[in-house]
């Protein structure tokens, strides 16, 4: 059936014959005078087939039948593969300071840099913060009284990890054991994949000297009488374990563990560490700062050579008054791989990283749904620094070249290249190889847990401990410092968010670089001084608990600390 026109004229509507198909306005010529969209532009090949498509489907209406599936084919087509470049391209820009472009900053900085003789002598004027116009003091009050005749039964702990979560499972064993009036075996070290250190107890703390040190607070043994082994096959695997949860509270010893002990006479705990709440009564409290400020003492070897390295590393620096800089330096391979982090290696530092992930944890990072995004840890200064990175920190916060640094670490990965730029900025830089002689480090290379014993060491008497990564091995020595000089850590903990930013931009100056570096050292030292709250470590912050103010009163000391 045809379609009808309406015409005026007689009055009637008669049929017409169908009009022509309609030609598009673009095609038809404008008077003049009249606006027309030819008249804008000339209408473009891509137009022209567009309208001649057009053209041919309405003489062949049949064709509209197929209509929404061309227009789906077509729509794929203009998105996927055909380009009229008729909207903008947008493309995703890397967020600010999600890229590790360091070295480049580096190279734009280093001529600064070198001229820059404006520096004072950093490491003796880097402290000026003090506690309230005092200082604080170690004050562990010695035990009440001698301890019960008769203990409760044998604790056996074993303590996971490397040296110092070890540290806190020893730390933590003490306060049960003296808690429960239980007598403690000394505790056995759990052998790592990561750490792969066999050290024993002995071969790491003086083992006679942390018993003699508890003796009037916690009974303290290296075995258990035969006939309570007996009932065990003299097996210390086939004793009760108990599967403590982490952070459990002291009650939770006294209500659950403490019959099983005193029915039982013996009981395993493992793994124990971190298996204490850090809020914990003043007795509670006690033994911890006495087991990890007194009692535990590095072995006589290890002592030894730490002390020689100490004193060695004071005469290089007699030109700074005896002071130097250590830097924990967590940029091993096994670090690299677990923070996820990408650097400037490419396809190789990929691969590398992917073995190292299976090698230490296997399919912990290929689980189904885990999804890594390396930008974001970075802008959440959850990246482990590189040893340039710490280098152009130092020298904007006034160390100057002739710095000595000692340099407390693992085996860096890809040493050669990292480690070239810091080598530049500070060729004073020392580690315990190059300071000690091969015969002197030979006794302790195939262990990991006795080479950190060394660095503990020569980092807890330096002037400026530099922290680049967190980790128990910074915290315990942030607080051992504390508990050494006066309440103030004397450490350096840079702001790795506002690091990363400034790093990651291309056209920072050196004095602006500067100006920040200094706050940031300067918010380390107002920070140096902090009491613990209820939940922090005990180990990272002796005060109040281990340390009285000197400005008090004996009768005013905290109740924490008696």
């Amino acid at each position: 059936m045809h379609p009808y026109n309406r015409l005026p004229g007689s009055g009637h509507s008669t049929p017409s014959p169908p009009q022509s198909p309609l030609r598009s306005p673009r095609y038809r010529r404008s008077k003049p005078g009249r606006f027309n969209a030819s008249s804008a532009a000339a209408p473009t090949i891509p137009q022209r087939l567009a309208w001649l498509l057009l053209s041919v489907l309405l003489r062949r209406q049949g064709i509209f039948l197929f209509a929404p599936l061309i227009y789906i084919s077509g729509m794929l087509l203009y998105m996927g593969t055909v380009s009229f470049d008729v909207g903008p391209i947008i493309s995703h820009k890397a967020a600010p300071g999600s890229v590790y472009r360091s070295p480049q900053v580096y190279e734009r900085l280093k001529p600064e840099m070198d001229a820059d003789n404006s520096s004072a002598d950093a490491i003796s004027t880097i402290w000026r913060n003090s506690y309230k116009g005092g200082e604080w003091k170690p004050c562990i009050k010695n035990s009440s009284g001698d301890l019960p005749a008769e203990s409760n039964g044998y604790i056996y702990v074993e303590a996971n990890g490397g040296l110092n979560q070890q540290r806190t499972s020893i730390c933590n064993a003490v306060a049960v054991a003296g808690y429960l009036n239980a007598t403690l075996l000394i505790p056995n070290f759990h052998f790592h994949s990561i750490w792969r250190d066999p050290s024993k107890f002995n071969d790491i703390y003086d083992e006679e000297f942390f018993i003699n040190t508890l003796i009037h607070d916690v009974r303290v043994v290296d075995k258990i009488p035969e006939y309570i082994m007996e009932r065990f096959d003299h097996n210390l695997t086939n004793v009760y374990n108990f599967r403590v949860k982490a952070w459990s509270p002291i009650h939770y010893y006294k209500d659950v563990v403490l019959p099983r002990l005193l029915e039982e006479k013996v009981i395993r705990i493992s793994p124990f560490a971190n298996r204490l709440s850090f809020d914990a009564p003043p007795a509670v409290q006690r033994l911890r700062c006495l087991a990890n400020y007194q009692a535990l003492r590095f072995s006589s070897p290890i002592l030894t050579l730490g002390e020689a390295l100490v004193s060695r590393m004071r005469e290089r620096s007699t030109n700074h008054g005896r002071k130097y800089v250590s830097v924990h330096l967590r940029f091993e391979e096994d670090m690299v791989a677990f923070s996820c982090c990408v650097f400037d290696g490419g396809e190789q530092e990929e691969k590398d990283m992917k073995a190292a992930r299976e090698r230490g944890w296997k399919g912990k990072f290929t689980k189904p749904g885990r999804t890594i995004r390396p930008g974001a840890i970075r802008l959440n200064g959850k990246c482990p620094l590189t040893p340039l990175e710490v280098g152009l920190m130092l020298r904007g916060m006034g160390f100057d070249k002739n710095t000595h640094i000692y340099l407390a670490s693992g085996k860096i990965y890809n040493a050669e290249k990292y480690m070239a730029p810091l080598l530049e900025m500070f060729p004073n830089l020392l580690t315990k190889e190059m300071l000690a002689t091969e015969e002197e480090l030979a006794p302790y290379k195939n262990y990991s847990s006795r080479m950190a014993a060394i660095d503990y060491t020569v980092c807890l008497h330096s002037e400026v401990f530099v922290t680049t990564q967190g980790g128990n091995f910074p915290h315990f020595l942030m607080g051992h410092r504390r508990f050494l000089y006066g309440g103030h850590a004397k450490t350096i903990r840079p702001d790795k968010r506002k690091l990363a930013l400034l790093l990651d931009n291309p056209k920072i100056g050196w004095k602006s670089f500067k100006r920040n570096m200094l706050n940031m050292r300067s918010h380390s030292d107002s920070k140096g001084f902090e009491l613990k709250r209820p939940n922090d470590s005990i180990y990272s912050f002796p005060c109040p608990d281990c340390m009285c103010h000197m400005n008090k009163t004996n009768d005013s000391r905290s109740t924490s600390a008696t």
